[in-house]
């Protein structure tokens, strides 16, 4: 299954919208799911993400106004459990230990979040934690510079691959990672 993890938008607030790079990339049909790490910000942009790929699940940020959307949410594909945050509420922000924590009390197996406005993605204590970073650069005052950046992870079973997007001086490059769940001994 393909699914796009993307956050941290900001329209119209912080930014335009997203790079037309990174729009002809998302395309209809391709993707089945998107997983949004909150800051979607206005209504135009939450529906143009539905039209990417029908199914969205979405956690609100600190500066979305949709009082619906959970803080917090766990999606199950297949032996993997994905936990989803904004990210403003782990404190430190964006810091391993602190995330660690949250991904074990939600425990999951991925945690994905966003706050920080930077990718980063990285395996601690067997368990892996991704943060898409800012789709469109948005201006965040902790970073001189945001790269504009996405995630496309495809979920194999008890694999994940993840393709990181990120607009480097006007190109769009792109990173394979792959994270394979440990196997659980307490399972037998």
């Amino acid at each position: 299954m393909l699914v796009l993890v993307i956050g941290d938008l900001h329209i119209p607030n912080r930014a335009h919208d997203l790079p037309l790079k990174f729009r002809k990339l998302l395309v209809p049909g391709k993707i089945q799911q998107i997983i949004s790490t909150g800051n979607v910000c206005d209504k135009e942009t939450f529906d143009y993400l539905r039209s990417v790929a029908g199914d969205i699940q979405v956690v609100r940020g600190d500066y979305d106004q949709n009082a619906s959307w959970p803080l917090s949410k766990i999606i199950t594909h297949g032996p993997i459990r994905i936990g989803v945050v904004h990210g403003h509420q782990v404190i430190p922000w964006g810091d391993t230990e602190a995330l660690n924590i949250t991904a074990r009390q939600m425990d999951v197996d991925i945690l994905l979040s966003g706050h920080t406005h930077k990718f980063e993605a990285f395996e601690h204590e067997g368990k892996f934690f991704v943060n898409p970073g800012s789709a469109t650069g948005a201006f965040h005052p902790q970073i001189e510079d945001v790269t504009p950046s996405f995630v496309l992870m495809d979920l194999q079973g008890s694999v994940v691959v993840l393709y990181v997007y990120q607009l480097i001086e006007g190109e769009v490059k792109v990173e394979k990672i792959e994270y394979r769940k440990p196997f659980d001994n307490r399972a037998i």
